[in-house]
């Protein structure tokens, strides 16, 4: 599958009917597996043979998903978590103890730097966060010893900055442990981080993937490439005996390029049972058939808003990657040739007062607590995904009071622009 394009993947990829079986992935809604023997099973749990036998680690629906977006971002191995905010949580603590620390960009969404800085902090693992624009001389001095990984997204939510991904990989290796890159905004059709660098990838599925809110759910893929054994010492969870397994080794086991998924579904998944739905990964890979269509839908449509709001009266500022001008446009040109994303950004003079007068006087957009979405919808960050943050941390994110994200549809962009320009008439 890996010959084809994406938009074959989209379609194709992670699941190959035989004779007879179902053209559709089938919805293995089963807990439970049966077998014939207690060594048969017993040979599972010993991790000394593939299969299933409870849905918490593994089940056939969401793995064959699994299977197909790790085709998109051209991974090898992959997993489905049962929402983004689980997919970053097991991406950082599959290879985090108490007494280590993170380096991540600090245009971060929201909740995920909520879960980085105070929720991990009880765990006892430390972040930094480092502006994406810093230079390579400013990030190296954020790095400890006991650093041990880097985190950043594609495209920020909400914010938009693109992270230099080449540069954010390049300090990451030379401090010697992987970049994890969030890629939901972008989605693996319009950029594969793992070309630029990127170790580990993860998405919220909730958003673009899934495309109409069907289903909360996350995904973490491994681009096999990062070498645990050249830093054995720094990651024994890896590299060392699992006591919990016999003494099992992961990195013998399933080599660099499986030992890390197999670790977070075999350990976190097992533990924590942040599991999928087969429902939802049914209803994931629906919206992955068409995925490849969408997004330049998306892209197109954002752009046409932009460009009518970019010198509107009543509009303060705006930001979008794809604008000529915009301060990540020559980034976006480089990672995201092809468009960035649906997503924009504008300030509304006058305010935190204004922005929410007009948000109400949107008819076709909903006031969503939601992005990335067939429908258009739009959210007032700092009074939402934002509301915990303190002053000097919001603007740290990016986040000013007048601060719109407006979610573009698939929607004609004709009614979207009308209802923006009706929102905006009275203010």
């Amino acid at each position: 599958m890996d010959r084809h394009k994406q938009g074959t993947q989209c379609l194709h990829a992670g699941y190959t009917p035989q004779n007879g079986e179902p053209r559709n992935i089938p919805i293995v809604q089963s807990t439970t597996f049966r077998y014939e023997s207690s060594p048969a099973m017993g040979a599972l749990f010993d991790l000394e043979a593939t299969g299933y036998f409870y849905s918490r680690l593994q089940n056939p629906t969401c793995d064959q998903v699994a299977a197909k977006i790790t085709a998109l971002e051209g991974g090898t191995a992959g997993m489905l978590t049962s929402s983004g905010q689980a997919a970053n949580f097991f991406a950082i603590f599959n290879i985090c103890s108490a007494g280590d620390h993170v380096v991540a960009a600090s245009t971060i969404y929201g909740g995920t730097y909520n879960l980085f800085v105070v929720t991990m902090k009880r765990m006892g693992i430390s972040f930094t966060l480092v502006d994406p624009n810093a230079s390579e001389e400013e990030l190296h001095k954020a790095f400890r010893p006991e650093t041990k990984a880097m985190f950043g997204e594609t495209v920020a939510n909400p914010a938009l900055v693109v992270l230099d991904i080449e540069k954010f990989a390049k300090v990451a290796h030379a401090n010697g442990v992987p970049l994890i890159v969030d890629n939901t905004f972008p989605t693996p059709i319009n950029c594969r981080p793992f070309e630029w660098g990127a170790d580990i990838v993860v998405h919220s599925t909730t958003k673009y993937m899934d495309g109409h809110a069907n289903g909360v759910g996350g995904a973490i893929i491994d681009s096999g490439r990062f070498d645990w054994n050249k830093y054995a010492d720094k990651y024994p969870g890896l590299t060392t005996p699992d006591p919990s397994y016999h003494g099992l080794v992961y990195t013998e086991r399933f080599g660099i390029e499986g030992a890390y998924i197999t670790k977070a579904v075999v350990q976190l998944m097992r533990d924590f049972g942040c599991s999928p739905a087969p429902m939802n990964s049914y209803l994931l890979n629906v919206g992955l058939e068409t995925l490849h269509l969408r997004m330049p839908r998306h892209c197109e449509n954002a752009l046409a808003v932009a460009r009518y709001l970019q010198n509107h009266e009543k509009i303060s500022w705006i930001s979008y990657p794809e604008l000529e001008g915009d301060k990540n446009n020559a980034l976006s040109k480089k990672y995201l040739p092809n468009g960035s994303c649906g997503v924009l950004s504008f300030g509304v003079k006058g305010g935190r007062e204004k922005a929410e007068e007009f948000m109400a006087g949107l008819k076709l957009a909903s006031i969503a607590t939601h992005v990335a979405d067939a429908k258009t919808c739009v959210l007032h960050p700092a009074s939402a995904t934002h509301r915990q943050l303190s002053e000097a941390d919001l603007i740290a994110c990016g986040i000013s009071s007048d601060f719109v994200r407006f979610s573009v549809g698939i929607e004609d962009v004709n009614d979207i622009i009308a209802d923006i320009e009706n929102a905006l008439k009275p203010l």
